[in-house]
């Protein structure tokens, strides 16, 4: 008995010292007031943007050692795009233009593809949020759906009001929600990345406000919960205000987004916003402190709406004072309690190569990946 005993003593040791196994959770992540939970807990969004781990060639071991990156600085969702809009075979792609009519890529370069991208995640305990549409011309987007079902040229916010564009867009949703809508990988749906009435080519109809962004709104994030009563919906928006007095193009609602009015939807669940200053050209009396008080105003809408806000896209260049300024922006998500921040974009090292760098990369073993890590602990240890 002694020696049965001491055996067993050996093989608990031996199991308590072995490394664990990421086993992420069967359930769906759930907003809960300003905050999001998982099977009754506190989940805490922290992590990156890595757009192209579905679109660039990955093998699913160079997927694993992307998200084992994120992991590696605390990180437990990503956001990607669930988007490529072409009119040639191409690569990497999930919907295929013939004329007016759409094909989906369900093969090994789409969503048997993407299927290896979820299955990564899972793998290491991370949540995705999908985006279905881009604003802009990069991976087609929604001026594709514009040019092929109006013809080229047409303006870019007739994706938002003519119903055969939006018929097409709900029949692409469709497909994704229908593929994926028991996969609790799936963090929620984003329904597009940076809506405004203009896109890349600048064409408009010129009747493109505020209601019709929300009035789009509206109908994609009912018709999404209509199909999946599993998973979060949220917009994907910069966040800009709609405020009567302001002379700010941040401000004034001339972007066509109105955060406020958006983000009081029944079926948005959480609200997003972006964060680039010197892009904006947004730096009086600097980019940092214009940059905290956005997070701070999104912040008083979060608490006025009772919803979780995402912090889910900022950068400056390491030249623009880069560690100092997402110290100030991350200490401010935390102790202003935001629920949530993802950092554009996570960077890895792969066999094939660097990942792609926009200039705003952020590779392990740098000064901003370890403060990553410093800041997960701490919104963490807070929720």
């Amino acid at each position: 008995m002694k020696l049965q005993a001491s055996l067993l003593t050996l093989a608990l040791a031996t199991v308590s010292l072995s490394k664990p196994t990421a086993r992420q959770s069967t359930s769906f992540v759930k907003a809960d007031g300003q905050s999001f939970t998982l099977d009754g807990q506190p989940y805490t969004v922290f992590g990156s943007n890595s757009y192209w781990v579905g679109l660039t060639g990955l093998t699913t071991d160079e997927m694993d050692v992307t998200f084992q990156d994120i992991v590696e600085t605390g990180g437990t969702t990503v956001r990607t795009w669930g988007f490529n809009e072409v009119t040639s075979a191409s690569g990497d792609y999930y919907q295929l233009w013939n004329g007016s009519t759409p094909t989906i890529n369900y093969g090994s370069t789409g969503l048997e593809n993407f299927d290896n991208v979820v299955a990564a995640a899972k793998a290491n305990n991370i949540r995705l949020i999908v985006t279905l549409t881009n604003n802009w011309s990069n991976y087609g987007g929604m001026d594709v759906y514009v040019d092929q079902i109006l013809g080229e040229g047409q303006p870019h916010d007739y994706f938002y009001s003519n119903p055969e564009v939006i018929a097409a867009f709900q029949n692409y949703v469709k497909v994704w929600i229908e593929r994926y809508i028991e996969e609790p990988t799936i963090f929620g749906w984003e329904l597009a990345n940076e809506p405004r009435c203009t896109g890349s080519t600048n064409a408009t109809s010129g009747t493109c406000t505020t209601t019709t962004i929300t009035d789009w709104v509206k109908t994609m994030s009912s018709y999404i919960k209509s199909l999946d009563s599993n998973h979060l919906v949220g917009l994907g928006d910069e966040g800009w205000f709609n405020l009567s007095n302001s002379t700010d193009y941040a401000y004034d609602g001339s972007q066509g987004v109105d955060f406020d009015a958006n983000l009081a939807i029944d079926t948005i669940d959480f609200g997003t916003f972006h964060l680039y200053p010197y892009t904006w050209s947004e730096e009086t009396p600097s980019a940092m402190v214009w940059g905290q008080e956005w997070i701070e105003n999104h912040r008083d809408a979060q608490a006025t709406y009772n919803k979780p806000v995402l912090m889910e896209e900022f950068g400056v260049y390491a030249d623009q004072n880069q560690t100092t300024t997402y110290e100030n922006w991350y200490s401010t998500v935390i102790d202003g309690g935001l629920s949530g921040v993802l950092i554009w974009q996570a960077g890895s090292n792969l066999t094939s190569g660097l990942t792609p760098n926009d200039g705003f990369t952020i590779y392990p073993d740098t000064p901003v990946y370890y403060l990553e890590e410093q800041f997960s602990a701490q919104l963490k240890a807070k929720n």
